[in-house]
């Protein structure tokens, strides 16, 4: 599991300008709209891809527990690409070949190895899910969904320790994600249970909940903070495929109350989010109804990437394009030129060019799995 499975291409990663990681499931599969756990599985994979280049590149392939499970913010590498960190939130269950349960695990990658390689693997609470470094590249928080708290581990190089777990007031937020404002002094996290969001407060290594929640959408999942930190833009996936329209709200975080200014229906089941470096567009994947049953009224054979131009709080339709089934993950380039976003049906990543009105299909990447969260390095 920890050995490398593939590598095509042996080069220094932190001299390149952007890395991005996408974490393979490879344990489970939707067949018709079911759910099914895969008997004598191939290991759960990482694929690192050079995404500086035009068309990216793919740089190796890690054996590495990775999960569906949770929102596809599962992915966090460190500013200065020396690291990634990757959650799994579900394993193959010991006792029924049939199924998973929770896990408690975080990998650490190697991203300056040649090649790169396994370097640790760390406890985490039950169930983790979204995982986030600060701007420093000195702290990561993990949401562990199935006891409603986070863990936090610092990082010094290339060395990644546990520092503690808090438990959220809110003792039924099922929290997925966390993210740092830009001055890392303050952590939202989504209470995908509660439709909330928690505010922590940080110093150093002091995280602690300050019971100031701030009421979100129905649902909230995936969530992204403004690069001047004045919002978060966060994605509610709702009731589901089946549930009608869904939408993201737009929470302003300056003054001393901060709240909900704006909520734009985007479709069904906004399950990944990304916000462009310049934080002038927002990408998000759709679900679409392309999960459930093909006799389903609800079903529809394709997910929507769907791009939105941001001015303050305002978030307006861009572009649309149809993609895959069952998609999860999205990451922008630097330069905001191409958007990747990936499905788990078809195992690839879908690459578009993005010219600032339309998104023009590239060449996908094919994974070693299904791929269930996606991270880049920072902007």
């Amino acid at each position: 599991m920890k050995k490398i499975a593939v590598l095509t291409l042996f080069l220094p990663l932190a001299a390149l300008a952007q890395i991005l990681v996408s974490a393979n499931d490879n344990k489970e599969v939707l067949l018709n709209g079911v759910h099914v756990v895969l008997a004598n599985a191939p290991p759960d994979t990482a694929t690192i891809i050079d995404f500086s280049s035009s068309p990216p590149k793919f740089l190796a392939e890690l054996n590495v527990p990775a999960s569906w499970s949770g929102p596809p913010q599962s992915v966090a590498i460190t500013p200065d690409g020396a690291l990634a960190l990757v959650t799994n939130s579900t394993k193959m269950s010991p006792a029924d070949a049939t199924k998973t349960v929770a896990d408690r695990i975080l990998t650490v990658i190697d991203l300056q190895a040649k090649p790169p390689a396994f370097l640790a693997t760390l406890q985490t609470g039950l169930a983790p899910n979204g995982v986030s470094i600060n701007a420093a590249g000195t702290l990561a928080l993990v949401a562990n969904r199935a006891e409603s708290s986070v863990s936090v581990f610092t990082i010094h190089g290339k060395t990644v320790t546990p520092a503690g777990r808090i438990d959220l007031a809110d003792t039924n937020c099922g929290p997925s994600m966390a993210a740092f404002t830009p001055d890392g002094k303050t952590a939202l996290v989504t209470c995908t249970n509660t439709h909330r969001l928690a505010v922590l407060s940080v110093n150093g290594t002091d995280v602690r909940d300050t019971k100031h929640d701030i009421s979100a959408g129905l649902r909230p999942v995936g969530i992204e903070i403004t690069p001047e930190g004045e919002y978060a833009i966060v994605g509610n996936i709702g009731n589901g495929p089946t549930g009608g329209v869904d939408t993201l709200s737009v929470v302003e975080l300056k003054g001393n109350a901060p709240r909900v200014v704006n909520s734009v229906a985007v479709g069904v089941a906004p399950e990944g989010i990304a916000l462009s470096p310049k934080g002038d567009y927002v990408a998000v994947n759709l679900m679409n109804g392309s999960i459930l049953p093909t006799a389903s009224p609800y079903y529809r054979d394709f997910g929507i990437l769907k791009v939105l131009r941001r001015q303050g709080a305002d978030l307006t339709p861009v572009t649309e394009v149809h993609i895959g089934h069952w998609c999860q993950g999205v990451a922008w380039s630097r330069d905001q030129q191409m958007v990747i976003v990936g499905c788990m049906t078809e195992k690839r990543l879908y690459v578009f060019h993005f010219d600032g009105t339309h998104l023009t299909p590239q060449a996908p990447i094919l994974v070693n799995g299904g791929p269930a969260g996606m991270g880049t390095t920072p902007r």
